[in-house]
C-alpha cells in the first residue's frame, strides 16, 4: 500500500435522480426497456488534514439486469437498486477514517450481507457500493488536483490485495504503474433483439430525429467496426437473425469483430454447444464465425458457476458477466473454464482493477492472451456516467467497450441546456451538438476521443445541475 495516499471520510452523500426517455425501444434477456429513472450521486468526503470536497458519480437504474425475476416489476427493480445505494453510504458514513480502497475493503463485507439480509443479490449490493466508490474517488481526485489516471497510477486509492487473497505476493503497485490510459477506445455496437437491421425495417416507424434507427444506418454513421449480438437461446430464431446480421455487416462493416451476449438465456451449456455447432454449419455465417471475439455469460446465473464449460471453453472464449456478484468469483470461474469477466462501471472500480491484475498474473503463468477482461455497457448515459465508464474501460486497457446509450437515447436531450454546453465545452472532441441542439457523443471512424477525460476528477470535470433533478426516494 502507498503510505502517503490520503485518509479521509464520507461526511454526506445525496442521491438525485432524472428520468431517460429512450429514443428506441432496448430488449436484452426477458425486458424491453422504454424508460428508467438514471440516478446521481453528490459525496462529500474530508481528508484527515480537514480539506473537504465533492464527489459525483451516476448510473441508470436498469430493470431485469441485476434481479432478472418476472415477479418483479420494473419499479421494484428500481427500488432494489435504491436500496443497496442507501446501504453503502449508512456504511460509509459510519466507517472510520481510511484510504479510499481502505474505506470500501472494510465496509464491503457487512455491506453485501446487509443487502443479501435485505433480499438483495451480490450484483445488486455491488451497485450500491460501486456508485458510493466512484462519488468517493472523483471528490478525492478533485482535491488532490489529479486526474482518475494519475490517482491509479500512483497508488494514492491504497489498492491492496487484501479482498483478494490469491493476489498475496502480487506486486500491485507496480502493475497500477504499469497502467496506460488510451487517447482513443473504439465503440462495440449493441445489436438488441427488436433492433432494425436495415433502414427498409424503419420505413413505416421511423423517428427522423437525426440518428440512425437501423444497424446500417449506425454502420454508415459512425463507422462502426465491433458489434456485440444478443442471442435469446431459443437456437432456431437466434440462427435466423445471425444470418440477416451477418448480411449487414458482411457488405457495409468491413473488417468487423463482434462478441455473442447470452444474457442468461441459456439453462445450460449444451445449449451453447449446439448454438455454436449451428454456426458452424451455417454457410452463410462463415464470416461471422471468425469474427467472434468471446461469448459473454451464455448460462443462467444459478448454474453458471456450478458445472464446467470447457467443452465449449475450448472453442471460443467465454466470460463471466451477471455471476460476478463479489471478488471472490473470477478464480472459480477460472476453474470451471471461463476464460474472461467483465468490467462495468456498476460492478465497482477495485473489483475491476484487482481482476485484471489476476489476468496479468494468470497470463504470465498460462500465456499471454489466454484470460481477458472485457468492458461492456448497462446503458451508460452522456456525461458523468459514460465518462465514468470509459474511464474505467481504458484503465484496464480495454481497446473497444460495449456502448449503446448513444443509440437508445438521443444524447443529453433530457439535461437542462447550460449543462448539456457545459460538457461539450469540457469535452468537445467526445461529444458534439447535434442539429436539434442536444449534445451527443462524438463517435469518428469507430472510435471515441478519450483524451479529455485526462482531467481532475474521475473523468468528468463538470458538475451536473442538481437543481434540475428530483431528490431520490432511495432509503435503507
Amino acid at each position: 500500500m502507498t503510505v502517503d495516499a490520503p485518509r479521509l471520510r464520507l461526511i454526506d452523500a445525496t442521491f438525485y435522480e432524472r428520468y431517460v426517455r429512450l429514443r428506441l425501444p432496448f430488449r436484452f434477456g426477458v425486458v424491453t426497456l422504454n424508460e428508467a429513472p438514471q440516478v446521481f450521486v453528490r459525496a462529500i468526503v474530508r481528508r484527515a488534514d480537514g480539506h473537504e470536497g465533492n464527489g459525483i458519480s451516476a448510473e441508470l437504474l436498469v430493470p431485469k439486469w441485476f434481479d432478472k425475476s418476472p415477479q418483479l416489476s420494473n419499479e421494484e427493480n428500481f427500488d432494489q437498486l435504491r436500496r443497496a445505494l442507501a446501504i453503502a453510504r449508512r456504511y460509509m458514513l459510519n466507517a472510520d477514517t481510511n484510504t479510499l480502497f481502505g474505506l470500501s475493503a472494510a465496509v464491503e463485507a457487512a455491506h453485501h450481507a446487509a443487502c443479501e439480509k435485505a433480499g438483495l443479490n451480490g450484483l445488486i449490493a455491488s451497485f450500491g457500493l460501486s456508485l458510493m466508490e466512484r462519488a468517493m474517488i472523483d471528490a478525492v481526485a478533485r482535491i488532490e488536483g489529479m486526474s482518475v489516471f494519475a490517482l491509479v497510477r500512483d497508488n494514492r486509492i491504497a489498492l491492496d490485495t487484501s479482498t483478494a487473497p490469491d493476489l498475496a505476493d502480487f506486486d500491485i503497485a507496480a502493475f497500477l504503474s504499469a497502467l496506460i490510459p488510451s487517447s482513443s477506445i473504439q465503440v462495440r455496437h449493441t445489436v438488441g433483439l427488436v433492433d432494425a437491421l436495415t433502414r427498409k425495417e424503419t420505413l413505416d416507424k421511423r423517428l427522423n430525429d437525426g440518428l440512425p434507427e437501423s444497424l446500417e444506418e449506425a454502420i454508415a454513421a459512425y463507422g462502426h467496426r465491433y458489434f456485440k449480438l444478443k442471442v435469446t437461446g431459443d437456437i432456431a430464431a437466434d440462427i435466423a437473425r445471425l444470418i440477416r446480421i451477418s448480411a449487414v455487416l458482411d457488405r457495409s462493416a468491413g473488417d468487423y469483430r463482434t462478441t455473442l451476449d447470452g444474457n442468461e438465456q441459456f439453462a445450460e451449456i449444451g445449449g451453447v454447444i449446439e448454438l455454436w455447432r449451428r454456426i458452424g454449419a451455417e454457410p452463410s455465417l462463415t464470416r461471422l464465425k471468425a469474427s467472434i471475439l468471446f461469448v459473454e455469460q451464455p448460462i443462467v446465473r444459478t448454474r453458471a458457476l456450478t458445472e464446467p464449460i470447457h467443452a465449449l471453453g475450448h472453442d471460443i472464449p467465454v466470460e463471466i458477466d451477471e455471476s460476478d456478484a463479489d471478488i471472490g468469483v473470477f478464480p472459480k470461474a477460472r476453474a470451471l473454464g471461463y476464460r474472461g469477466i467483465s468490467a462495468k462501471s456498476c460492478k465497482g472500480v477495485y473489483r475491476a482493477l484487482l481482476n485484471r491484475a489476476r489476468i496479468a498474473r494468470w497470463n504470465g503463468e498460462d500465456g499471454a492472451g489466454r484470460y481477458f477482461m472485457s468492458a461492456e455497457d448497462l446503458t451508460t448515459q452522456a456525461g458523468v456516467a459514460v465518462q465514468q465508464d470509459l474511464a474505467l474501460a481504458t484503465l484496464i486497457g480495454a481497446s473497444h467497450v460495449e456502448r449503446n446509450g448513444h443509440h437508445y437515447v438521443d444524447g443529453m436531450a433530457g439535461a437542462p441546456a447550460a449543462e448539456q454546453t457545459a460538457f461539450l465545452a469540457a469535452h468537445p472532441n467526445l461529444y458534439q451538438r447535434a442539429p436539434n441542439g442536444s449534445v451527443r457523443l462524438h463517435i469518428a471512424s469507430g472510435a471515441l476521443d478519450l483524451t479529455t477525460l485526462d482531467t481532475p476528477g474521475f473523468g468528468t470535470g463538470v458538475i451536473p445541475d442538481f437543481s434540475a433533478m428530483r431528490l431520490s426516494p432511495a432509503k435503507d
